[in-house]
């Protein structure tokens, strides 16, 4: 998918995505361009 690199704030908003209003993981990977293991890396 991407590169990596993302700004901490970028982090932060992904994961507030996931865990304040509840999206499914696999969807905001795929709205950010993100993969799903960055993005539970994240959480």
């Amino acid at each position: 998918m991407g590169t990596g690199n993302y700004s901490d704030e970028f982090k932060r908003d992904a994961v507030h995505q996931v865990t304040v209003r509840g999206y499914p993981v696999r969807e905001v990977s795929r709205r950010l361009g993100v993969s799903t293991y960055s993005l539970y890396k994240w959480l």
